[in-house]
């Protein structure tokens, strides 16, 4: 099998997901890693998977990567697959219960050292991990398009000098609105960007749910609104962020534009709305690819800096 072009490194998490009216869905294809590598097979391009997955993994599950992604870079432990409860509340909340006891090797693994990862080059990948984790990856891949998709946990946390360390490494910085607002303690989406360029992040792709995202280049003087694509019915967004990080790498790689880019994303992101969990892979996807990307241009806009 040829070296894949793009790496999607991060977890991969079965869900068991309660819906508030009682319904549930078990056994749901989730994790970081696993949407942003579907944002990349969205856009034509058949990903590497790097991340840790349990010696029980289930038979369908693992059919099911094998069958979408490349996945010499899954490493196995003899640990219990990474599994949680998905607890969804009225107002939309999402709680999030481990039902293993072993968590973090999964939301950190395989080191980017392992002689376990096979891949010697790649055009780029998303990474989903704390600034510690991108230099060394960086290390591995000195020449890929690095985006950095920081992990929830450590932007909640404000560690402005650590987030410093990430932005030096990484080629495309891209938080969701909520985690930067904690970060800089600012609300305004606009103040956001001028401060993520000011501190040195080469691309921002500050993603924003259901108002789209805004990306900008540091230099131009200029942002760029991008819009959400709309679907008929939005069943679920977790992972729809990923999703659009994995879109906007192979948008930036292949048209070395960051509207295109945005506009990749927010096609990439709008096919895992319309599923619970990953989103499968559509029999019509040229047609839809290109219906979905057309619908992002139209909406976009563009403001000063």
């Amino acid at each position: 099998m040829p070296t894949p072009n793009f790496l999607a490194i991060g977890s991969i998490i079965i869900d068991d997901i309660v819906y508030p009216d009682g319904r549930t869905s078990m056994g749901v294809l989730g994790g970081g890693g696993t949407h942003a590598a579907y944002g990349i097979a969205f856009s034509g391009e058949k990903p590497g998977l790097v991340g840790l997955v349990g010696e029980d993994l289930p038979g369908d599950i693992r059919a099911r990567l094998e069958a979408d992604f490349d996945c010499a870079g899954l490493v196995w432990t003899r640990h219990p697959q990474v599994r949680g409860w998905q607890i969804f509340e009225w107002n939309g909340l999402r709680n999030e219960i481990f039902r293993v006891e072993v968590i973090e090797p999964f939301m950190f693994g395989p080191a980017a050292d392992s002689p376990d990862i096979p891949f010697e080059s790649v055009s780029g990948f998303t990474l989903l991990r704390a600034p510690e984790h991108v230099v060394s990856w960086r290390a591995r891949f000195p020449d890929a398009v690095l985006l950095w998709e920081p992990v929830r946990i450590f932007m909640l946390s404000a560690d402005h000098e650590a987030f410093l360390t990430g932005i030096a490494q990484a080629d495309i910085v891209s938080p969701n609105l909520h985690e930067a607002q904690t970060m800089y303690g600012i609300e305004d989406e606009l103040e956001i960007m001028r401060r993520m360029l000011a501190d040195g992040v080469k691309v921002a792709a500050l993603r924003m749910g259901e108002l789209g995202s805004l990306v900008a280049r540091r230099g131009a003087g200029l942002a760029h609104y991008i819009p959400a694509v709309e679907v008929a019915e939005v069943v679920d967004q977790t992972g729809a962020g990923n999703t659009y990080c994995g879109g906007f790498l192979v948008g930036f790689c292949r048209e070395g534009d960051i509207i295109e880019a945005g506009c990749y994303g927010a096609a990439a992101a709008s096919f895992t709305l319309e599923y619970v969990g990953c989103a499968q892979m559509p029999a019509n996807l040229d047609l839809e690819w290109s219906r979905r990307l057309d619908e992002a241009r139209r909406g976009l806009r563009s403001v000063s800096l």
